[in-house]
């Protein structure tokens, strides 16, 4: 389940879901983390500068790299120190970055590696790839499926698509490289 809501996260697994993912890092509801301990399953840490309503007014880092894997750091102590065991992060590519700050996450995303945790890339046709060429969403298969090859090289783990059968082209080619 996509949700920043503690609750709905709890009637969501007792319903069958198996995985939560709340792009807030439960920063939105005090009552998150606690849940997902008690809950047992994966839980999804993203990084978001900001709230969905803001995040993308004026996002500024000194060091975006530093500042999100500072940002990992603490929240998986948090969420270790509470019981939860499997956790997933999540950069946020898109969720208060410009577009320079989401290419030096990419270019950099090995350094997340260091967690020791795996590492979600959610870019499918988001602004970040048809941008830099000036095209739109339904223009953008071809960059993500770039981009998608780079963020394997760089670590990720999990890849969040819309587009499954390229995607999958791109992960037997990239284990081709492994």
């Amino acid at each position: 389940i996509d949700t920043i809501h503690a609750e709905v996260a709890r009637q969501s697994v007792a319903a069958g879901v198996a995985i939560v993912n709340d792009i807030a890092a439960g920063r939105l509801d005090d009552k998150m983390y606690a849940t997902v301990a008690q809950l047992d399953v994966p839980y999804v840490l993203m990084h978001m500068q900001g709230t969905p309503q803001n995040m993308q007014e004026h996002p500024n880092y000194e060091d975006v790299v530093r500042e999100v894997l500072d940002f990992f750091i603490a929240e998986v102590g948090k969420l270790r120190a509470l019981g939860v065991k499997d956790i997933i992060v999540d950069v946020g590519f898109g969720f208060g970055k410009t577009l320079q700050h989401n290419y030096q996450l990419l270019k950099h995303l090995h350094v997340f590696q260091i967690l020791e945790l795996p590492i979600l890339t959610g870019i499918s046709r988001k602004s970040m790839v048809y941008k830099p060429f000036g095209g739109s969403a339904k223009t953008a298969l071809n960059g993500t499926t770039a981009l998608h090859m780079v963020a394997l090289q760089q670590g990720s783990k999990i890849l969040r698509v819309h587009d499954v059968k390229e995607a999958v082209e791109v992960i037997k080619l990239w284990q081709q490289l492994i």
